[in-house]
């Protein structure tokens, strides 16, 4: 997916994986050899949401120390900024890089580090999404949100859970959100990718302010009455959700329903390098399968800076940059 006309207007992504949008160049550094574009992006025959995370076992091997998230923060949001995302929230599950002596901490400082370093030096305005994992004991997942609670507000903006949605239902999680809530962490959670409206019924309950993928809320009226009612946030990532699988094609993928429930809708790269997307190129991408005009990827724009977890400042500070660039006045941070 290359420029394009969206590539120059100001943009905001919600739902961007760290390890699986590592630069090709960033993991050949870190690695110390060549890296073939097959190791890390996932083929067009891709059957399952199984074979697809076969990809992260690479790029997650660069982010076992401080050097390599520092990095990896840097790289993050030097890749956004090529394409104008003014404002990005980044998640990762801090357990995954923890190990010895190198704490959820110090792993999330390390990460801060490199993303404020790029900030510095290219513009784009950042939060961190802290993942729980699914497969996970009760504690370790604590342990992390603990850990990333010292840092609210000063770089991480929210938890989440992310995993086998299949294999690990929301209702086996719903004591560790309650938690998450006394420790005054906002939350979205992956919920519904898999087929299950159930997943995002609990997460709602729980407290979650934003849904990750909710595709499986298609067709539930009741459920996108709530989601419209609490004004939930549902983060799609189109180019992602049918390569693992999550809709067999385009013609079952909910974007026009829930856009004409009023749904809070954003698009999203999800993986930008396991997908071999950009923000850009999905904007593109859903103006092609649906017919989605221009006036409502504006209106799109405005819903993720709206349902983002960023500071009210920063959230009008982004729409005023989003409507003056309709009249073609890209101006820049």
């Amino acid at each position: 997916m290359g420029k394009n006309k969206w590539t120059r207007f100001p943009k905001v992504e919600l739902h961007c994986h760290l390890d699986g949008s590592l630069s090709r160049e960033f993991v050949e550094e870190r690695l110390g050899r060549p890296v073939s574009l097959r190791e890390l992006q996932v083929d067009r025959d891709c059957r399952s949401l199984a074979q697809y995370l076969e990809k992260f076992d690479l790029p997650l091997a660069c982010l076992q120390d401080e050097e390599g998230l520092r990095g990896a923060g840097y790289d993050f949001i030097k890749t956004v900024s090529e394409e104008n995302v003014r404002y990005a929230e980044v998640r990762f599950a801090p357990s995954l890089s923890a190990h010895g002596s190198f704490t959820c901490r110090e792993v999330i400082r390390s990460l801060l580090e490199g993303l404020e370093r790029g900030r510095k030096d290219f513009g784009t305005e950042y939060n961190v999404i802290v993942c729980a994992m699914r497969g996970h004991t009760f504690e370790q997942n604590l342990s992390m949100m603990r850990a990333a609670r010292e840092f609210l507000g000063q770089g991480v903006c929210a938890a989440d859970l992310a995993g086998n949605e299949a294999a690990y239902p929301m209702a086996d999680f719903l004591e560790l959100f309650a938690r998450a809530r006394e420790l005054g962490l906002p939350f979205t959670i992956h919920a519904g990718e898999c087929g299950s409206a159930a997943n995002i019924r609990d997460a709602l309950e729980a407290g979650a302010l934003r849904i990750g993928h909710g595709i499986a809320m298609g067709g539930q009226t009741e459920l996108e009455r709530l989601c419209r009612q609490k004004n939930i946030g549902i983060e799609m990532c189109p180019v992602s959700n049918l390569q693992t699988k999550a809709v067999e094609s385009p013609g079952e993928y909910p974007l026009r329903e829930f856009l004409d429930q009023r749904l809070k809708v954003t698009i999203n790269t999800d993986n930008r390098t396991v997908s071999g997307s950009t923000l850009s190129g999905e904007l593109e991408f859903v103006q092609e399968s649906w017919g989605i005009r221009d006036q409502e990827i504006w209106q799109l724009m405005e819903n993720a800076a709206e349902v983002s977890f960023a500071p009210d400042r920063v959230k009008e500070k982004l729409i005023r940059q989003i409507r003056a660039a309709k009249g073609g006045d890209y101006e820049t941070l």
